[in-house]
C-alpha cells in the first residue's frame, strides 16, 4: 500500500471499533519533570492500558478484521510479551483460538500472562527462531499470522492513540515514541500527519536494537544479526517495512539510548509521578532527559510511555545497579 491510504477517517473508524474495548489512558503532566526538561511534559500513560500496554489497539483491530472462516481456525503471533498478551485477550474477547510463538527468554510474567488470557504459548529459540516457527505452525495448522507491527489494521487501530493525544492536549508541539518494529510510532506518526501535521513525531530505540535507527540511515528496513537491550519490548530483530515507509515520510527521525539511560527513566517515573514502567516504556522519556531531541522553547510535549509489564525481579535488580 501506499502511506496515503492512511486517511482521518480510517483512523476514526478504527478507533470506533475498539473504544468500547480499550482504555482512553490519562495524559499526565509533571511540573518536575519538565523543569529538568525545559518544556512543559505530558505523559500518555499506556502503561494503564489493558493488559498493561498499547498493543491492544492494534491487536484488538486486527482481530475485528478477521473473516468468520479465520476466526474459526485462530491466530498465531510472534512476541517478547506485550504484543503476545493483546493478542490473547483480543483473541479471547471474540472467542477465537490463539497460538502465540515467544522467545525462550521471554518475561515469565508476560508469558504467565498470555496463557492466562487464554493463549497456547510456545516457547522457542531466541527472536529470529521464534518467528520462523510461529510462521511453521500458522502454515501447518492454517492460522491466520497476526504480524506484531508490519501490518495495516495493527497501525491503524494503534493510531487511536494518536486522536486522543489532539483530543487531552490541543497545543501538542512533539510525541515521543519508543520504537521496536515500528508498530506503534508509524500510527502516531501517520496519524498526526492527517490530524496535525505540525507536530513533530520522534521514535526512540536502544544502542542495542537500532534496527529502525539504522534502516533510515540506510533507505531501506534492514534486519539486525542479533540484539542486546534490557527493553525487550523494543528488541525486534527487524524493522517493519509498512512501518518504516510511514516513519520515513512522516517522522522527523529516531534517536537511539542507552539502557542506563532508560534504567534513570524509569527511577524518575517511579520518584517523581508514581507510574510503573518497564524498561521499553521508559526509552521516550530517557531520550529526553539525556537532551537527544531538539525542543522548541515552551513547546508542549508528548510522551508515549508504552508498557508497564516489568519484571519486578528485573526492576528491583536494576534500580540497585543504578541507586
Amino acid at each position: 500500500m501506499t502511506t496515503q491510504q492512511f486517511s482521518l477517517d480510517r483512523f476514526v473508524e478504527a478507533r470506533a471499533r475498539i473504544r468500547h474495548a480499550v482504555h482512553k489512558t490519562p495524559l499526565m503532566g509533571s511540573k518536575a519533570l519538565s523543569k529538568w526538561i525545559g518544556v512543559p511534559v505530558y505523559f500518555k500513560c499506556e502503561n494503564l492500558q489493558k493488559t498493561g500496554s498499547f498493543k491492544v489497539r492494534g491487536a484488538l483491530h486486527k482481530v475485528t478484521q478477521l473473516t468468520q472462516e479465520e476466526r474459526a481456525k485462530g491466530v498465531a503471533t510472534i512476541s517478547a510479551g506485550n504484543h503476545a498478551q493483546a493478542v490473547a485477550w483480543a483473541a479471547a474477547s471474540v472467542e477465537v483460538p490463539c497460538v502465540v510463538v515467544m522467545p525462550e527468554n521471554a518475561s515469565p510474567i508476560k508469558v504467565a500472562a498470555s496463557k492466562s488470557y487464554g493463549a497456547e504459548v510456545i516457547l522457542h529459540g531466541d527472536a529470529k527462531a521464534a518467528f520462523a516457527k510461529v510462521l511453521e505452525i500458522s502454515n501447518d495448522r492454517g492460522l491466520t499470522f497476526l504480524h506484531p507491527f508490519d501490518d495495516e489494521e495493527v497501525v491503524a487501530g494503534h493510531g487511536s492513540c494518536a486522536l486522543e493525544i489532539a483530543e487531552q492536549l490541543n497545543e501538542v508541539s512533539s510525541v515521543i515514541v519508543p520504537v521496536g518494529g515500528g508498530g506503534l510510532s508509524s500510527g502516531i506518526a501517520a496519524a498526526m500527519a492527517v490530524l496535525k501535521a505540525d507536530v513533530s513525531v520522534w521514535g526512540v530505540e536502544p544502542e542495542g536494537a537500532p534496527s529502525m535507527h539504522r534502516s533510515l540511515e540506510s533507505g531501506n528496513p534492514i534486519q539486525l544479526d542479533s540484539t542486546h537491550t534490557i527493553a525487550d519490548g523494543l528488541a525486534p530483530p527487524m524493522a517493519g517495512r509498512l512501518n518504516y515507509e510511514l516513519l520515513a515520510t512522516h517522522a522527523r527521525g529516531v534517536v537511539l539510548v542507552t539502557d542506563d539511560e532508560i534504567v534513570y527513566a524509569m527511577k524518575a517515573l517511579l520518584e517523581r509521578m508514581k507510574l510503573l514502567v518497564e524498561p521499553s516504556g521508559a526509552a521516550g522519556l530517557a531520550a529526553l532527559l539525556a537532551n537527544k531531541i531538539p525542543l522548541e522553547p515552551d513547546a508542549p510535549v508528548v510522551v508515549i510511555l508504552t508498557g508497564g509489564n516489568a519484571d519486578l525481579i528485573q526492576l528491583s535488580e536494576l534500580l540497585s545497579q543504578n541507586s
